[in-house]
């Protein structure tokens, strides 16, 4: 699935060529993804320009303008295995191509999705209260998300550290990938309960969670099966992973073999030796 650093790399790929643009109509070749495309969707997107394109936790925000005046906000969510993809109109439809914007100046940016788990949605006017959004955590690399804040929400919780720092109402865009890897650098055992952890351990998680998070970005996001870079190149954050998904290998830094363990329904990877807090 993408997660944060995919759906911001995806976003800064896609950027330089949509904003600005004027959408010559909008092609819906499969409305059933996670919801309905909506129907009245071609019509408001008809003639609109883009004036933005911006990311709320795993959601991109295209800012959409008519005439100099707000149309909304066309709002996409890659699911578990979508891509954006920008190409000339010449192309062929691929067969999970099912939305299209179609610009003026002879380009398509299509919405490539096999499992049809992403969504393709409008909010007229602000965006960030659409019902999805306006009740998400704090953006993990912005000084909303401190320690002071994730101490506030761990009070009195016996969640698994994991789980917690994977809610989304806590703090966004912490998948399992990264989760794993913002724990092993902080030292901490994904098991612990959440309302267990010291001030100062907490602080190592923000820390870790903001470094793992900004390094991936940088990097291009984590390559998996089902998720390619928009100009088709995989990322390469998944070659300098501590734990995540190397069950029996060392640990990079103590030669511990590294467990396995389901925690919330999702597959958990952590150092016994390195992460004993």
């Amino acid at each position: 699935m993408p997660e944060l650093p995919e759906v911001e790399t995806t976003r800064r790929g896609v950027a330089p060529y949509v904003q600005g643009a004027q959408i010559e109509r909008a092609i819906v070749n499969h409305a059933k993804l996670r919801w309905p495309i909506p129907p009245t969707l071609p019509g408001r997107l008809h003639g609109a320009t883009i004036v933005a394109l911006e990311r709320r936790a795993k959601y991109l925000l295209f800012r959409c303008t008519a005439e100099s005046s707000d149309l909304g906000h066309l709002i996409v969510h890659l699911g578990m295995s979508g891509s954006l993809r920008m190409t000339e109109r010449e192309l062929p439809f691929r067969k999970h191509d099912h939305f299209v914007l179609r610009f003026t100046n002879g380009t398509d940016l299509r919405l490539h999705d096999p499992r049809r788990f992403g969504a393709v949605l409008w909010k007229k006017g602000d965006a960030l209260q659409h019902p999805l959004l306006k009740n998400l955590g704090p953006e993990p690399l912005s000084e909303a998300f401190n320690a002071i804040s994730l101490q506030r929400s761990c009070q009195h919780r016996k969640v698994a550290i994991k789980q917690h720092i994977m809610n989304s109402r806590v703090v966004v865009g912490v998948g399992n990938i990264y989760a794993n890897e913002a724990l092993f650098l902080a030292g901490i055992n994904p098991k612990r309960a959440a309302g267990n952890l010291s001030m100062q351990r907490l602080e190592r998680l923000v820390a870790a969670i903001k470094q793992v998070l900004s390094e991936a970005i940088s990097q291009g996001g984590t390559t998996l099966r089902d998720f390619v870079r928009e100009d088709g190149e995989p990322g390469y954050f998944k070659l300098f992973l501590n734990t995540y998904g190397r069950t029996g290998e060392p640990c990079h830094h103590c030669g511990t073999p590294i467990r396995q363990q389901v925690i919330g329904q999702r597959s958990t990877f952590y150092c016994p030796k390195c992460q004993r807090y």
